[in-house]
């Protein structure tokens, strides 16, 4: 566990006055806070306040634009694209949501492209924003970096990024069902937070610069000999490969955003997202009555299921997350999204925060400073 824990709400101000320092407007600010701060809170650290350090060295090195905002260039009503204009990823996205959002409460339905943002964080949260409105949505969204991370199926070199699949189905209620994960075996986040920790990576996620099975998330981060880097796998080979495969040309090509190529790699520190976005009221196809029906006798259905001595939730097995969660609903299977809701319990006192992260979010403080005469100040030195 990190020394370093820090309330949430206290994180949050920090990383808003971060953004408000380096010349972000209120909302824009908030928005990133939020989002960043939430997913801490939801076990993924990958995803969570580790993230500013790129985001701090996007924006001084003049990729990232502050205070944009969302361009249509398309609009048909329930079909629209959006421009994130290399905004914040947390504002455009959350601007391309709310849109979204009210297009499908009027037509029942909505598809939307937002593309060229910076980096949108995790796609779990835009899912569960639509659910908290009754929505379904599905989500493909590809990324632009560089150095590529990803090798294809049978490949020994990187040629894509994580690429995620994201799906949410609201329940009356109760928490959302939310399937949220990177085509890759692990995310790209998890491996720098693996190797902020010095740990070890499961088994069958990464081979080196010359395609050899490792566990060592340096091989991602330390070029070796001839300057060359390993690489990331996809989950379950060549079904992850397929899925990938989709969300970069679905998320990406379908609605005019760039595809991940050499041509469109961002000239240092950036992250682009671009992502399609289908959501459907349920209450707009008649059949939301037998919906929620049928919902909840397929949920205990497989609540109904017996524990696997050898499963995550065996206590002696258990991961963090599948740790807590197995507290809060003990005896079970979990559903899809419940993990994250455990872990905000767990969390809601205080986030944990490992000693390479903070040292990066102290030097973000230290480099808006220089760049901009103030800053929040280090957030090592901030106690509760």
């Amino acid at each position: 566990m990190a020394n370093f824990q820090i309330n949430p709400q206290r994180l949050e101000q920090w990383v808003e006055q971060l953004w408000r320092c380096a010349g972000s407007e209120l909302n824009e600010a908030q928005d990133t806070a939020k989002h960043l701060v939430l997913a801490n809170l939801s076990g993924h650290d990958s995803h969570g306040v580790g993230m500013n350090d790129r985001y701090v060295a996007s924006c001084l090195n003049h990729e990232l634009r502050l205070n944009q905002q969302l361009s249509l260039v398309h609009d048909a009503g329930a079909l629209f694209i959006a421009d994130g204009q290399r905004g914040m990823g947390q504002s455009m996205a959350r601007q391309a949501m709310d849109l979204g959002i009210e297009r499908a409460k009027l037509h029942g339905h909505c598809i939307f492209g937002l593309r060229n943002s910076h980096h949108i964080g995790r796609i779990g949260h835009w899912a569960e924003m639509a659910a908290a409105k009754g929505l379904v949505a599905v989500h493909f969204t590809n990324a632009i970096g560089a150095p590529t991370m990803v090798a294809p199926f049978g490949g020994a070199q990187a040629r894509f990024l994580t690429n995620p699949f994201t799906a949410a189905i609201p329940r009356n209620g109760q928490s959302p069902i939310i399937v949220d994960f990177a085509t890759s075996a692990i995310a790209h986040g998890k491996v720098r937070v693996a190797y902020n920790k010095a740990v070890a990576v499961p088994d069958g996620c990464l081979i080196d610069a010359k395609g050899h099975p490792t566990n060592q998330p340096a091989v991602m981060f330390e070029a070796d000999e001839q300057g060359a880097f390993g690489s990331l796998l996809t989950f379950g080979g060549h079904k992850g490969y397929g899925l990938a495969v989709v969300c970069e040309l679905l998320g990406a090509a379908l609605i005019g955003g760039e595809s991940i190529h050499p041509a469109h790699f961002p000239q240092q520190y950036a992250i682009w997202n671009n992502m399609l976005v289908i959501l459907i009221d349920p209450t707009r196809l008649g059949q939301a009555g037998y919906f929620s029906e049928e919902l909840g006798r397929f949920i205990q259905w497989l609540e109904s299921a017996a524990l696997s001595e050898d499963s995550e939730m065996s206590p002696a097995q258990s991961s963090e997350a599948a740790a807590i969660a197995a507290s809060l609903y003990p005896g079970r299977v979990l559903l899809p999204g419940e993990p994250e809701v455990a872990m905000r319990l767990a969390r809601a006192k205080a986030i944990p925060i490992d000693d390479t992260t903070l040292a990066q979010l102290d030097r973000c403080a230290s480099r808006i400073g220089d760049a901009r005469g103030h800053s929040p100040g280090p957030l090592s030195q901030m106690k509760d």
